[in-house]
């Protein structure tokens, strides 16, 4: 059996792309070989040190031919409806598209060979239910919580992990920082603010920017890091601060938003209690249980003291959080997939 697969933002190492590599290896697991349509073979060895995970049985090919010849087919939409042939094709979408003007006659002519429109979050389906007139089905993205794990001993350090880029959304770091440097003015000095994520794709200036407002703090910028280092820093947190989103209406401009938030999930298996903007689909994460949700940047601050301040709250969230995160196990993803093939 064949399988295809498909991604235009492969090189941008995200979370589209980490999910992308759960299909490959859940497909492989059903005993596919998959095919990977992209230009440059070298994009595997990339896939397998950011995510760290092996794709054997996985090859890469200039063109799948939208699946014809193949058992099944997955595309990731980047808002378009393409015409698939193989015997088996899913859309996936990772973003929540509004206002392209996709209820056409000719993209239900093309849905016609869709078997599944999968979405990322409730979140997303929202809007892609309303914008091209489905019933798609919500997939979880998928956390590897067994290599998450909180370190023995946890050190004073914040965490945020997403890429140095406003291609898309808003992730906005530069919001992190500023709040960081207010902690650091009220005296806590001896804690660490780490900014993890990919810079290869839209980085521009934003981390010369970032770097150049952090000038002077206890500031960590972990650009590219391979999965080893990502998990090792991560493990050592105690605190995950994600700013995806700030100041943006979600309304509007959905696209901007955290569509999941697999990062933040990563962070809880890990024990870090996370505090995340409270958008998109942060708020399918995270609940007054296992960590907290901001609107403005002084809520984050205080949030954040009173979780330093106080070691015992800080412990149960802590515990909660690892707890929560089993919902988004491999397991459960590769049995929801398994079960649309």
């Amino acid at each position: 059996m064949k399988a295809a697969i498909v991604n235009p933002y492969f090189d941008t190492l995200g979370g589209g792309e980490r999910y992308t590599m759960a299909v490959a290896t859940t497909l492989v697991k059903l005993g596919y070989s998959v095919f990977l349509q992209w230009s440059d073979e070298t994009i595997k060895e990339k896939l397998e040190a950011r995510f760290g995970i092996q794709l054997k049985g996985v090859q890469i090919v200039d063109d799948v031919k939208r699946g014809d010849g193949y058992d099944v087919c997955f595309w990731l939409s980047d808002g378009s409806i393409p015409l698939l042939r193989a015997k088996k094709n899913i859309i996936h979408f990772q973003f929540p598209f509004q206002g392209v003007n996709d209820r056409t006659l000719l993209n239900k002519m093309k849905l016609w060979r869709v078997n599944s429109v999968v979405c990322n979050s409730e979140f997303t389906k929202r809007f892609i239910d309303r914008e091209f007139g489905v019933n798609s089905v919500v997939v979880y993205p998928p956390v590897d919580t067994v290599s998450f794990k909180p370190k023995r001993k946890k050190e004073n350090k914040i965490v945020y992990v997403g890429r140095f880029s406003a291609l898309t959304q808003s992730k906005r770091q530069d919001v992190l920082v500023d709040v960081f440097h207010e902690l650091q003015k009220q005296g806590y000095k001896n804690w660490r603010l780490g900014l993890i994520g990919g810079a290869e794709i839209g980085a521009g200036h934003i981390l010369s920017d970032l770097k150049k407002k952090a000038r002077g703090l206890s500031v960590d910028f972990l650009e590219g890091a391979t999965f080893a280092k990502l998990r090792d820093y991560v493990g050592k947190s105690k605190l995950f601060w994600s700013a995806s989103g700030f100041e943006i209406d979600e309304t509007k401009e959905p696209v901007k938003v955290e569509h999941f938030g697999i990062t933040v999930v990563e962070a809880m298996s890990a024990g870090a209690v996370p505090l995340v903007y409270k958008a998109g689909g942060h708020l399918e994460i995270v609940d007054n249980n296992n960590g907290y949700l901001w609107e403005t940047k002084e809520q984050l601050l205080n949030q954040t003291i009173k979780l330093i301040n106080d070691p015992k709250t800080w412990r149960s969230y802590s515990m909660r959080a690892i707890t929560e995160s089993k919902k988004y196990s491999y397991e459960r993803f590769e049995k929801e997939f398994s079960a649309i093939i």
